[in-house]
């Protein structure tokens, strides 16, 4: 069932609450990555432009005891989407009481506020992030009308998402749409042939990812750490590189169940230590020494999953295929984001966590379709979960 939309939603002079994503890195109280806050601005400008009188939420951070109020205030986020909005944003250093219900009652059409840090409200029996009924019913209590924004969240049920959409009419921000079509879509009704390309370090974290895209893809290519889980299941030395020793038999399993649909590399480059300086050597995957551990997927690797690409109507990303934070050892990832980049008739969807990071910092950023702004989220989304926080908005 198709979700509510903002624009499904008659704002002009209704206080509309809005769940944010303005969980930014801070260092020394200073924003050192506003991306959030600036994927988060369409669907505050369109609630702007449409005459609602917005009140925005947000968490920051982990709040585990008073001390950590100070550095994970919300004031830096109001200060710089002011500067991005070219307008006003009133900030309540409060998460409830009478300062911010005055101030949300004189709001007038097309005003903005922001609330402070949800996860303020966790120090008194952690009430936003297990979603305490009072809380989300007080909240609810503030507006007219709900928007959740916030993926990133989605697969949490806290009370700023789910515990304020279980009281008013709600309805999908522009990111949240985004997400449901792109990352709903792969799992839902994707286009086919549908090709997933996995990393990462562990197996573990993506047990239900990799059941889960059997099902839908024609093709799951695994590189990263997890992948000599794999070759070891299949009887090759795998030297010191990373292994799961107790998910061999599961990995075993899978492979039989797969069949061909799961391609594994054919080379790595390999290293006696884990540094950027270590001297490295491409080895065949039958020729890792004992001694050395793989650091990332060779060349002949790129070029079949190149090939493995072709044709591809959707595809999907999530892992890197090594240790790309090293240059030496980034070439793999560099050249999957790449293969994946130049496919022009294909839906190209990076799910999350380190490969967005690694599309954004070698600048691929506008050459996919999506790039998911969850981590854990995409995950659970990919798993085929259904998410309480996309669960909790309207049915159109």
């Amino acid at each position: 069932m198709a979700k509510k939309h903002v624009s499904d939603l008659d704002l002009k002079g209704k206080v509309v609450l809005e769940r944010a994503d303005f969980n930014v890195p801070l260092k020394d109280g200073k924003i050192t990555n506003d991306n959030r806050i600036v994927q988060a601005l369409p669907t505050i400008e369109y609630i702007l432009d449409q005459g609602g009188r917005l009140v925005l939420f947000s968490h920051l951070g982990k709040v585990k005891e008073e001390s950590d109020k100070e550095k994970l205030t919300l004031k830096p986020v109001a200060e710089r989407l002011s500067e991005k909005l070219g307008k006003d944003v009133n900030f309540i250093p409060h998460t409830r009481g009478e300062v911010l219900e005055k101030a949300i009652a004189e709001l007038k059409d097309g005003e903005v506020l922001l609330v402070e840090n949800t996860r303020f409200e966790d120090l008194d029996g952690k009430k936003e992030s297990k979603n305490d009924p009072e809380l989300g019913k007080y909240w609810a209590s503030l507006g007219d009308v709900f928007v959740n924004d916030a993926f990133g969240t989605a697969h949490r049920s806290h009370a700023s998402n789910v515990g304020i959409a279980s009281h008013l009419e709600s309805a999908a921000g522009d990111l949240m749409e985004k997400e449901i079509k792109f990352i709903g879509g792969v799992v839902n009704n994707p286009d086919k042939p549908v090709v997933a390309i996995l990393g990462g370090a562990k197996v573990s974290d993506k047990i239900g990812v990799i059941e889960n895209l059997l099902n839908v893809a024609d093709k799951v290519l695994i590189g990263g750490g997890m992948a000599y889980t794999f070759l070891k299941a299949q009887g090759y030395e795998i030297g010191k590189s990373l292994l799961e020793e107790d998910k061999v038999d599961f990995a075993k399993d899978l492979l039989e169940r797969a069949g061909d649909k799961i391609v594994l590399p054919v080379d790595a480059k390999v290293a006696k230590e884990f540094s950027n300086e270590a001297q490295f050597t491409v080895v065949t995957i039958d020729q890792i020494p004992a001694d050395q551990e793989a650091l990332d997927i060779g060349p002949e690797t790129v070029d079949l999953f190149k090939k493995e690409l072709e044709g591809a109507h959707t595809v999907v990303w999530n892992g890197p295929m090594g240790v790309f934070e090293f240059e030496n050892f980034a070439q793999g990832t560099i050249g999957v984001c790449e293969a994946i980049a130049s496919l022009k008739d294909a839906t190209t969807i990076i799910g999350g966590g380190d490969s967005a990071a690694a599309a954004m910092m070698l600048g691929f950023e506008d050459d996919f379709s999506h790039i998911s702004t969850g981590g854990g989220a995409s995950l659970e989304y990919l798993e085929g979960k259904e998410l309480p926080g996309i669960k909790s908005i309207s049915d159109k």
